[in-house]
């Protein structure tokens, strides 16, 4: 189950700052925009049910009856569903499933010249997240976050692997204390989704991954914001050499 963390006195619902004030002018596409970044990026999970919905509405920024409307599209197209009762919510029934070779290939040639653009970006944004981070005197409570994050990455099952690795990543960027920094990283990896959950799950690329996992921490929590970010471009590099070889 999905636990918030305290963020500089904020209540934040783990994930990259995702559900940040929409604009007026599209506040339902925008609502349904940062619910579905939550949920395809495994910041609430399968069975998981989404903040109540006064909280929700507040953190959006946005009426309860709009709230209403995006979830109700959500449940129409098979993302979440609304429960009754003393224990009832909104619940998270979406799974993670991994596209095919045929479908992967339509995906990257779908966005041409923006692959590149977004690993490009994806680099920047997470290398400088790392080392503001390890900038930062970090709270017993985010440094705790940020090793349960870990954990869960290195004891996650092959299904929920990739979902994991999202929290991992959008953690550190929760951890530079800037909205706008996390709030990027966690559209840039929306950009990559379907990509990224179409690598095989391959032994020896979990294993450096997990070597690169832990020095990012390691360098996060100890405060070298050089090793921090040697470590996430390492890691980076990697992840699109792998992605661009399959795509190949």
């Amino acid at each position: 189950m999905s636990e918030p963390l305290v963020q500089d006195g904020r209540t934040d619902w783990g994930g990259g700052r995702i559900f940040r004030p929409v604009r007026a002018g599209n506040a339902f596409e925008e609502t349904v925009e940062r619910i579905l970044q939550a949920v395809k990026l495994g910041v609430f999970r399968y069975g998981d049910r989404l903040p109540a919905e006064r909280d929700l509405a507040v953190r959006l920024n946005i009426s309860r009856v709009t709230l209403r409307e995006a979830i109700r599209s959500l449940q129409q197209a098979g993302y979440v569903e609304s429960r009754r009762g003393r224990y009832g919510g909104t619940f998270v029934t979406y799974r993670t499933t991994a596209p095919g070779p045929d479908e992967l290939r339509r995906v990257a040639e779908d966005m041409g010249g923006e692959l590149a653009d977004a690993l490009t970006f994806r680099l920047v944004l997470e290398t400088g997240a790392a080392e503001q981070s390890a900038r930062r005197s970090l709270s017993a409570e985010q440094r705790a976050h940020l090793q349960r994050r870990l954990t869960e990455l290195e004891q996650a099952p092959p299904g929920e692997y990739r979902q994991a690795d999202s929290r991992f990543h959008l953690a550190i960027g929760e951890l530079t204390g800037s909205d706008s920094l996390a709030a990027s990283i966690a559209d840039v990896r929306m950009r990559l989704n379907d990509l990224l959950n179409a690598i095989p799950m391959l032994d020896h690329n979990i294993e450096n991954s997990t070597a690169q996992h832990r020095a990012m921490v390691q360098a996060i929590l100890s405060g070298d914001p050089e090793g921090a970010r040697r470590a996430t471009e390492e890691h980076l590099a990697g992840t699109a050499a792998l992605l661009r070889a399959f795509l190949g």
